[in-house]
């Protein structure tokens, strides 16, 4: 069965008001081949994704909000960006030329994705663009020096577009007048099958990577990666996420299941890297997530208890959805050996990631995964 075609295009909706009054809207952008895509200026949140099974039938494959409210009220960070530093910075504080920074601690001791009002927080100026039939969204604002504690005023413009028929490309640009640490990521929930009420444990996923991060009980890197070899952390070939989730490592307990930082492998091509595939086998869909950053969170959304309620009036359960957080490394301001992430006057901050839909067509054995045809 042959999908239908659309027209390309972008629309915006009313979505609602902030407490101050401030218009918010919902910009939906529609690529020929059925991929649609809406997104939110408050969060910069991707509220829903919709692309077509292997019959054609199309089916919104993120998890998130109907309503304003529900945004403004959330946890779990669904499909927001996440800024001005993506994951975690260990004790909520890091020294930079010389001068200590202090950070909201809003994860035990630790700082998380930018504090207690991060970029997830804020309402972000809106822009549309067409360019030669490829609709995109331009979010942009200005973080002052000194919010969540960070320094620097920080320009940011995110730019969300439909670069073909069923791929969406998420880039990043910032520029500051003093030094700061930055890490941006989106913090998308996926579910391959449509339906949130179905765990994601039966979905099948490889991951680009021969080595992790090493974490501590709170979830802060050791400093050193560890290989993958031997451990439930192998995804080098392609493996169902439940099929260790529950095997008895130390770091599977600490996170509850998988919460880890892998270094990415491979040479950058046209200046990106895959990063991971994941298989949904009863849907045929396919996800590539291909990135310019150094590594990716996979996250197996352990920490959803059902007291969520998203679209459709659905209680988000624990693991029913599952996050590629492509990004730096966790804590690299604390940890010189760590790529860099302190951005500096004159420099300019650029990230891009692309996700790639698509399905298979045949039910064979999901274990001769990837297949991208």
């Amino acid at each position: 069965m042959h999908a239908q075609k659309f027209e390309p295009s972008i629309q915006s909706t009313p979505f609602g008001r902030m407490p101050d009054g401030s218009p918010v809207q919902l910009f939906t952008m529609t690529a020929r081949e059925g991929l649609r895509v809406a997104v939110t200026n408050y969060g910069g949140a991707l509220q829903s994704l919709w692309t077509p099974d292997r019959s054609g039938e199309a089916a919104d494959i993120v998890l998130g909000y109907d309503t304003l409210p529900e945004y403004l009220a959330g946890r779990s960070f669904l499909g927001a960006m996440a800024g001005r530093y993506a994951n975690r910075i260990g004790n909520a504080s890091f020294a930079l030329d010389g001068v200590e920074y202090r950070l909201p601690n809003n994860e035990g001791p630790n700082h998380l994705h930018g504090g207690d009002s991060g970029f997830n927080r804020k309402l972000w100026s809106a822009e549309i663009e067409d360019t030669e039939g490829a609709p995109a969204l331009i979010l942009s604002r200005v973080s002052p020096d000194g919010e969540e504690g960070y320094p620097g005023n920080l320009q940011v413009r995110v730019t969300y577009a439909l670069v073909d028929a069923l791929t969406l490309r998420i880039a990043y640009r910032a520029e500051t007048d003093r030094a700061t640490p930055i890490n941006l990521t989106n913090h998308s929930y996926f579910n391959l099958t449509g339906d949130p009420r179905s765990d994601i444990l039966s979905h099948v996923i490889q991951i680009f990577s021969d080595g992790f991060t090493h974490v501590d009980t709170t979830q802060i890197p050791s400093g050193g990666v560890r290989p993958v070899d031997g451990t439930p952390f192998d995804f080098r070939r392609a493996r169902r996420i439940g099929e260790r989730i529950c095997a008895p490592d130390e770091q599977l307990r600490i996170a509850g299941g998988y919460d880890q930082n892998f270094v990415i492998l491979g040479p950058l091509t046209a200046g990106l890297r895959q990063a991971a595939a994941v298989y949904e086998p009863y849907s045929g869909r396919i996800l590539d997530v291909f990135t310019s950053e150094p590594a990716v969170q996979f996250y197996s959304g352990n920490f959803l208890d059902g007291t969520q309620i998203g679209k459709g009036g659905v209680s988000y359960r624990r693991r029913s959805g599952f996050c590629l957080e492509t990004q730096h490394y966790p804590d690299s301001p604390n940890k010189p050996l760590f790529p860099n992430t302190i951005l500096r006057p004159g420099e300019i901050y650029s990230s891009s990631t692309i996700y790639r839909f698509g399905v298979r067509q045949d039910r064979g054995n999901a274990n001769d995964f990837p297949r991208f045809d």
